[in-house]
Order: structure tokens, then C-alpha cells, then sequence
């Protein structure tokens, strides 16, 4: 809402701060006339490449298609099952759904991260992939889920749409799997113009496969190789993550910064906040809570002209798309109980100090702290 006061997200006060720099290498690729695909691409995936320390990176549409093609190169079909949460964006099972694999689900944390306990449990014959999300930028704990993945010999695909840049034990988030798939959407840290994600690879088969799906399977001009997918990323949105990837760094730190304020200043005795694992970095792509009365609590801050967000308020496995998978309430408790006490506070680079002392006020005031 524009007239809010504090909004949940400020897109504006970003491009206020890089149209001077920016605006120069967006007409540099509309005065090129490559639009699609082409040497910009090129140093994009090298960039992030770099920046992850993976041998190879694939751009694409989004990170929606990323999974979608992570799985694909993984070897996933109809038939095969792939472990995940429920908590998560819609977008993790749909892309399980659309290759015709079988999702299965399992309970998750305090913190909201996949409880890997409940994942071993959860391995089948049929269990193809281990898919953990490391929601709103929190790490899962790797070293489990990679543990029990070597041991039955599945393979681990990340959802670090939310993450990039926060580390587990000094590890990047989308560098522990065989797999790791980014979000460039214009609400993440790393934030494009439109839709955009791109993939982390260990290996080279891999990467050059998706390469080829990504583009309808053409091996050139004129012959495909194997019926493939349209998911590019175009050359404006890679010369805009390449720069902002410069400042990423600057992002994240100022994201840990005001959620380690929002800590010293929220009433701990109503508002829930999950501690940080001392082996995790978080990167606060978002700052969640779990608190009673949220809906509320919601109502009395947009009155106070406040924005907040809900990451998310119906669970995957009860969204009318997941009918079919047979999943009831009660059927993740954990997951549903958090699902109506989350919420998502502003936690974005441009807010000022003043600005969260505000919001953490009114949230203490509104519980009588």
C-alpha cells in the first residue's frame, strides 16, 4: 500500500539508489540489440559461479523452472518420490507434481526447517531426491540431511530460492547438494527487474543438459536433441543481478543488522522469534515470528501504518491443487499450528532504526508489554 508508513517491502528506495549506476547498463543492452541470451548471460552465470564457489551455474526464467530442471537432470520421473516440506512456497511441490513424481512430506521445526529426523523415516525405495528449503534464508541443517542422503544414496536438490549468500558452517546455502536453485524475483536479496532464478551445479553433464532444456533442447539453430523447455533468462535482468550481486554482501549485512534490533527490542514473553543455530548465517530474506491473535496483531499494525506479509497461511498439502495426495488436517501439526501464528515483518535495507523501534513498540504496546 503506498500510503503506508512502514512498508514491508521498499523497491523504490532501492532503485533510488542505484539509478545513477544502473540505468547505464540497462541501456548498454538495449543499445546492443542482444536481448536474449548472449555475453551478458554468460557473465552473469560466471559471476554468480564465483560468488558460490560452484563450478557450474545455468541461468533461467525462474527458480520455479530451476527446480523443475534441477530434478530433470537429477533423473526424477513419474513414479519416484522426492522428500520436502510442507511449509514451503507452492512452487517446491509443483515442481515435483510436473514431472510426475510423487512429493512426500514431512513435518518440520520450531524454526520451520525440515526436521531431518522425520526425513529418514520418510526414504522409500521409490524416495529419488531429498528437496530441504531453507525458508526465508534460515540453513537447514546440512550436515544432516547430507549425512543421511550419502548413507541410502539419494540425492540432495536445494530450494535456496530464499537464501543465497547465508551459509551453514562457513558453507553457501545451494552448494551442500547435487543441485542448488535460486529465486532472482524481485522480492529476494538478490533481486532482478522481473522473474529470474538460475541453478548451482557440481557437475558438468549436468549443467550442460539443462543448458539444452532450458532452450527448447536445441544443440543449434535448427536441430533439437531432445524436446526440452523455454526458460531464459534475458540479458537486461542478468546485467542487473551482475551488478547487484556486487552489493549483496552490503544487503545481508544490513538484513542481520535489523533483525538482530528487532531481538533486543521485541517482548520474548509474546512474540516468538527462533534463534540462530551458531553454525548458521542467516541472510533475513525474511524475519518471521510465530505470535497469538496474528490476524489481529496484523489489523492493529496496518492501522499504525505498518506492512506485514504471511509466508504462508495455508500449508502446501492443504491447498485445494494438493487434494489428490490424500493429506488431511492434522496430518503435519507443527507445520499447521505455525501456519496460523507466523508473521513477517519489514526486515528490508532501506528501513531506518527509528523505523523498527516503531514496529517493535507497537507490536510489545499491542500485547500490553
Amino acid at each position: 500500500m503506498s500510503d503506508l508508513k512502514i512498508p514491508y517491502v521498499n523497491l523504490k528506495a532501492q532503485w533510488e539508489s542505484e539509478k545513477s549506476e544502473l540505468m547505464p547498463i540497462i541501456e548498454s543492452v538495449l543499445a546492443s540489440g542482444n536481448y536474449v541470451g548472449g555475453e551478458v548471460v554468460d557473465q552473469f552465470e560466471a559471476a554468480i559461479s564465483k560468488f558460490l564457489g560452484c563450478p557450474f551455474c545455468v541461468a533461467v526464467n525462474s527458480c520455479t523452472d530451476a527446480l523443475v530442471l534441477g530434478l530433470a537432470a537429477l533423473g526424477v520421473r513419474r513414479g519416484d518420490e522426492v522428500i520436502t516440506p510442507p511449509n514451503s512456497f507452492i512452487a517446491s511441490t509443483a515442481a515435483i507434481v510436473h514431472l510426475g513424481a510423487t512429493p512426500v512430506f514431512v513435518d518440520v521445526l520450531p524454526n520451520q526447517s525440515i526436521d531431518p529426523n522425520l526425513v529418514e523415516k520418510a526414504i522409500t525405495k521409490k524416495t529419488k531426491a531429498i528437496m530441504p528449503v531453507h525458508l526465508g534464508g534460515r540453513m537447514v541443517d546440512m550436515d544432516q540431511i547430507s549425512k543421511i542422503a550419502e548413507s541410502y544414496g539419494i540425492a540432495v536438490i536445494e530450494d535456496a530460492a530464499q537464501s543465497i549468500g547465508s551459509t551453514f558452517n562457513g558453507k553457501l546455502s545451494g552448494t551442500f547438494g547435487e543441485v542448488g536453485c535460486f529465486s532472482a524475483h524481485p522480492l529476494k536479496n538478490l533481486n532482478a527487474l522481473g522473474d529470474g532464478g538460475f541453478i548451482c551445479f557440481k557437475s558438468h553433464e549436468m549443467a550442460g543438459e539443462v543448458k539444452k532444456l532450458r532452450s527448447h533442447g536445441l544443440i543449434d539453430r535448427n536441430t533439437v536433441e531432445k524436446f526440452g523447455y523455454v526458460s531464459r533468462l534475458d540479458a537486461i535482468q542478468a546485467a542487473v543481478l551482475t551488478f547487484r550481486l556486487t552489493r549483496l554482501s552490503a544487503t545481508i549485512k544490513s538484513r542481520r543488522a535489523n533483525a538482530d534490533l528487532y531481538r533486543s527490542l521485541l517482548n520474548r514473553d509474546y512474540v516468538f522469534v527462533p534463534d540462530d543455530d551458531p553454525r548458521e548465517q542467516n541472510s533475513y530474506h525474511t524475519f518471521v515470528v510465530q505470535v497469538d491473535h496474528r490476524d489481529e496483531l496484523i489489523a492493529h499494525l496496518l492501522s499504525c501504518g505498518i506492512g506485514t506479509a504471511i509466508h504462508y497461511p495455508i500449508p502446501i498439502h492443504l491447498q485445494p491443487a494438493a487434494k489428490f495426495l490424500g493429506f488431511n488436517e492434522g496430518s503435519f501439526p507443527v507445520t499447521e499450528k505455525q501456519a496460523k501464528r507466523i508473521l513477517t515483518l519489514p526486515i528490508n535495507q532501506h528501513l531506518k532504526e527509528h523505523e523498527i523501534e516503531t514496529i517493535a513498540q507497537t507490536i510489545n504496546s499491542f500485547y500490553g508489554g
